[in-house]
């Protein structure tokens, strides 16, 4: 097939261009997340890497369902996996409500964040901690805001939106030229 054909056919099959485009934002929200982390210096906290679970699992899922979409398996199975994919974003917004609630300071967030993981036995110990530690992220604390939203904010609408994205796939005929 030619490119322009192969563009076609994505925008007249939701669920094929549906899962295609929650790969491709899926990932390039890790990937800047992983900016943000090693480029601009903002270390996680361990609520933003239990936030960056959802999206690994949705990477590879939405392309799985993309091929199921492509090869035109029967259409409960793909509107099963977009429905999954729906979940797993809205597990991941419901990870960013969390700890955005904790930034503002609507709940407290896990006792476990900013601590160390080991500790030290004695003074030779902890100043090869304090020497070789990573810089630790208080997950109450909002590193970074655009638009007055944080990462955790901003993690809130883009898991939403995808949500919403496998949930109108998921609601559409397999194709927009004919009925499923």
């Amino acid at each position: 097939m030619k490119p322009a054909e192969i563009v076609a056919t994505c925008l007249s099959r939701p669920w094929l261009s549906g899962a295609l485009v929650i790969a491709a934002a899926a990932t390039g929200t890790i990937l800047g997340a992983y900016v943000f982390e090693f480029v601009v210096g903002l270390p996680p906290c361990p609520l933003c890497l239990q936030q960056r679970v959802p999206y690994y699992a949705v990477i590879p899922a939405s392309l799985a369902v993309a091929a199921m979409a492509w090869r035109r398996w029967p259409g409960a199975i793909v509107r099963l996996g977009l429905l999954a994919l729906a979940g797993l974003m809205i597990w991941g917004a419901g990870l960013g409500v969390y700890h955005a609630g904790a930034e503002w300071g609507f709940w407290q967030g896990p006792t476990t964040c900013a601590q160390p993981t080991a500790i030290a036995r004695n003074p030779a110990d902890l100043l090869r901690q304090l020497q070789t530690a990573k810089p630790l992220a208080d997950c109450t604390v909002a590193a970074w805001r655009f638009l007055g939203l944080s990462l955790a904010g901003w993690n809130v609408v883009i898991a939403s939106a995808l949500a919403l994205v496998a949930l109108a796939a998921a609601s559409r005929p397999r194709d927009t030229d004919r009925p499923a």
